[in-house]
């Protein structure tokens, strides 16, 4: 898939009001894939002190911007339905957008995907529950956290078969997400294999906040990471408004990963803060055998400094028209040069003392 993904640019789209979108633009796509960027999304993925309520309402205009975009620029029909992969899907503010747009929502389905669990591992994945109403030409609208797709896939397949053995068809599936670059292929592997069975199927629409994330491979260079589970930038696409917000605040780049456990996040907070806390206490045990240097270009996603040119084909911005691209490519630069100045302990410091500060709100 990195390999597809390298050769894809990021193209920008117009849009009125502050909302900024791109699509990730490659001739292998059988699919469409954009990255929207908004004041509220980029709060949401650099900070974890945003829970609850919040972190539903900062997607919100950015849902909205991209649903009216498929309706007035695209000819979308303002008709959909709206399906929730329970819990995480619940994050999503896919309805209140649907509404603010004027989009109908003609049914509500639902689907749970729990992992089995034997022996404290997981085993498998297993449809608990279902709610889904199997009528023709359907447009299903749909918000989840994608990293290795495996609930995805299952639902999905599950889904599908669902829709075709009641008579049912899907005509075009719109997924909002904060997601990896797994979730592209992913969906490039199911479209065909959908439109098999509904000739009609459009094929996906997916939207990525902020950017196209990759999932850890190792523990990385604070040796805490999740593999398949935490999220960084080395091979994704990160749009210029999201590095420039955290440049703007440093601290943000050094967290676990760029989205902790989003159920967590808005409905269990003093787990999500449990999670928050337990990885800046394991960074500052281990600060002065960790390379911040290392650390900072592993998470801005390539070894640097580079060279302009370099930078444009490793961030996906060669196709962008933005001269201040000049100045956002320096300030990285720059960053990763100072970095060995800056004092990680200092740094696991400060974040221990204000999570554990806000922890206590929620207890």
């Amino acid at each position: 898939m990195s390999s597809t993904l390298n050769q894809a640019s990021l193209r920008r789209i117009g849009l009125p009001g502050d909302i900024r979108m791109y699509e990730l633009v490659s001739s292998q796509f059988k699919n469409r894939y954009f990255i929207l960027s908004g004041s509220g999304s980029r709060q949401l993925l650099a900070s974890p002190e945003v829970v609850g309520y919040a972190s539903y309402l900062d997607l919100l205009p950015s849902t909205a911007a991209a649903l009216r975009y498929l309706v007035e620029e695209q000819g979308m029909s303002p008709d959909a339905d709206i399906l929730t992969i329970l819990r995480g899907g619940l994050n999503y503010p896919v309805e209140e957008a649907c509404y603010q747009t004027g989009i109908r929502v003609r049914d509500m389905h639902f689907v749970s995907c729990e992992r089995i669990i034997k022996d404290h591992v997981i085993t498998g994945l297993e449809i608990k529950y279902e709610k889904l109403t199997l009528t023709r030409g359907r447009t299903l609208v749909i918000g989840d956290i994608l990293a290795t797709g495996d609930t995805f896939r299952m639902c999905f397949d599950h889904i599908v078969e669902r829709f075709r053995r009641g008579g049912g068809s899907i005509r075009k599936i719109i997924f909002f997400t904060v997601g990896g670059t797994r979730a592209i292929r992913l969906m490039e592997e199911m479209a065909p294999r959908i439109r098999a069975i509904f000739p009609e199927f459009e094929g996906f629409e997916c939207f990525f906040y902020e950017g196209v994330f990759t999932v850890y491979e190792d523990t990385g260079e604070t040796g805490v990471n999740v593999p398949d589970i935490d999220f960084g930038w080395k091979g994704g696409a990160v749009c210029p408004e999201f590095r420039r917000y955290i440049l703007d605040r440093p601290d943000a780049l050094l967290e676990k990963c760029i989205i902790y456990d989003g159920g967590a996040r808005r409905y269990e907070i003093p787990l999500h803060f449990r999670e928050v806390l337990e990885y800046w206490e394991a960074v500052l045990q281990r600060a002065d055998r960790i390379d911040l240097r290392a650390l900072v270009c592993e998470k801005l996603g390539y070894a640097g400094p580079v060279d302009y040119a370099r930078w444009l084909e490793i961030t996906h911005l060669r196709e962008l028209d933005d001269p201040s691209l000049i100045a956002l490519w320096e300030a990285e630069q720059e960053m990763v040069r100072r970095a060995g100045d800056l004092s990680l302990e200092a740094i696991a410091e400060r974040r221990v003392h204000a999570i554990q500060t806000i922890k206590q709100q929620y207890e």
